[in-house]
């Protein structure tokens, strides 16, 4: 692809902006062959994008890319290099947009959800209610990607943007229609969405979360309005979960940008939920939308689960959907990987469930949820990351201490860190902690535990398939243990 078809639109004043010429031919007519920003994987006629990051800047390896074969360079500032260099005030925004063009092609109807917590869940969800709805779907987070022909395990929330336009033209090309994805913080601060074309975007909620990378917490939930205020067309849907404490800003954004803004919930208006009866693996929810009421019998434990399915199910009618079909897919329903994940039940009937929860709102959500279905105990298992916001620590301690009946404190992903100093700033928050380092003795401690009408919540990696110790990935699974120590004590 020419340079010049390439830096259309937003990005003409790049070619204008070049410096230097190659071997006498106009920046405009270079020939590029692949974008990215990742200077060890330049190859022969590739364009390189010089960011500034956190730990080194970009535009010092770009003597290193024309080295490797890069032909032109996009930049922030100009470089003293023997090819063209573009410039850009916003080279990651520059990035997303030329990724979106060199790779061409993404689903014809995609939509983005924002939110500290449930975003991989109304993204699973959704696209699960447009497969009964007939539409060929697949969803892009935390999990990974899942579409008709692919079920790939992934790490990243919002991938970057070259990743993520090069996976988007390939469900394009593979039929795909519909596409939800999940819009982390970063993503969004970082411009890793900016190529994307969406028909409408969600919210969920905001709790502490990120703050090593946020100043504060009103910066978070600015990050997170990005969506709204920048990406999403004006007009187009917004769906808004209304019942949350920062709900009413999230509104305000999505208003002021001019967006059709729906809100559902207990305080919505475009999906109302009037009535919920509880139980162990289900629960029964009224809803009315538009003067009709349905009476949603959603097969997942949990009231944060409503809300996520209510998302999930204004993101799909938004787009197309029939509401008495989304109402019926409600039904057939199933959990996103580590959501509040049914793992063990033991002869008692006592459950052992996985969940993801790793941020304070998150651990007191889910462990709200189960309590009304728990006759006996509510057993928590968990830790916090290392490298991470070291502030929730003690906070997750504590509501654990509130929560739980009994609190097991272990290892998450210690990273870096000390793992034994990340337990003891936890343990300061939850004076009735349970101390066990090792994870899987801390799994097999609360499976142990489990008596009849007891609940064991064991919390932070979901569905992760690793534990993360210095720099080395090693492998472990919250399911595994968990089934493991139910067979020694449950058999």
């Amino acid at each position: 692809m020419k340079l010049r078809e390439l830096a259309t639109g937003d990005l003409e004043a790049l070619i204008g902006a070049s410096h230097g010429v190659a071997g006498g031919i106009g920046a405009d007519d270079l020939e590029i062959t692949g974008v990215t920003a990742d200077s060890r994987k330049v190859k022969p006629g590739m364009l390189f994008v010089a960011l500034a990051g956190t730990k080194a800047d970009g535009a010092g390896f770009a003597a290193d890319a024309v080295a490797k074969g890069a032909v032109a360079i996009l930049s922030a500032t100009p470089l003293d290099l023997s090819v063209p260099v573009l410039i850009s005030p916003q080279p990651r925004r520059s990035l997303a947009l030329l990724a979106a063009r060199f790779h061409a092609g993404q689903p014809e109807t995609m939509v983005a959800v924002t939110g500290t917590a449930g975003k991989t869940s109304v993204a699973s969800f959704t696209r699960q209610i447009w497969a009964f709805a007939g539409l060929a779907s697949a969803q892009i987070g935390t999990t990974g990607v899942v579409s008709p022909s692919r079920n790939d395990y992934g790490s990243l929330t919002t991938p970057d943007p070259v990743a993520l336009h090069t996976l988007l033209s390939e469900l394009a090309a593979e039929g795909v229609t519909h596409a939800a994805m999940e819009a982390s913080s970063h993503g969004l601060d970082q411009g890793r969405l900016d190529g994307v074309h969406l028909a409408a975007a969600g919210f969920t909620n905001l709790g502490r979360d990120h703050m090593d990378y946020h100043p504060t917490v009103e910066d978070y939930m600015a990050a997170k309005m990005r969506l709204f205020d920048t990406l999403l067309p004006k007009g187009a849907p917004a769906v808004i979960f209304a019942d949350d404490e920062w709900s009413a800003e999230a509104i305000r954004v999505a208003s002021e940008a001019g967006h059709d803004v729906r809100t559902v919930g207990r305080a919505g208006t475009f999906l109302s939920l009037k009535r919920v009866e509880h139980f162990r693996h289900k629960q029964i929810a009224e809803v009315h939308h538009e003067g009709a009421i349905y009476e949603v019998d959603l097969p997942l434990a949990g009231d944060f689960q409503i809300a996520n399915a209510l998302v999930a199910a204004g993101l799909a009618i938004s787009t197309g959907v029939p509401a008495a079909v989304a109402m019926r897919a409600l039904e057939k329903l199933e959990g996103a990987a580590g959501r509040l994940e049914l793992v063990g039940q033991a002869k008692s009937g006592a459950l052992a469930y996985v969940d993801y929860a790793h941020k304070p709102d998150a651990l007191e959500k889910v462990l709200t949820a189960v309590r009304p279905f728990t006759s006996g105990r509510v057993i928590v298992v968990f830790g916090c990351g290392g490298d991470r916001d070291k502030g929730k620590r003690p906070i997750m301690g504590e509501i654990a201490n509130r929560l739980a009946d009994i609190v097991i404190v272990t290892d998450d992903n210690p990273r870096s860190e000390v793992a034994a100093t990340i337990r003891g700033e936890v343990m300061a928050g939850t004076p009735k902690g349970i101390e066990i380092g090792d994870r899987a003795q801390a799994i097999r401690a609360g499976v142990a535990m489990l008596a009849t009408g007891d609940t064991l919540i064991v919390a932070g990696k979901g569905h992760e398939e690793g534990q993360i110790v210095g720099s080395q990935t090693l492998p472990f699974s919250d399911h595994a243990e968990i089934r493991k120590a139910m067979e020694e004590f449950h058999p």
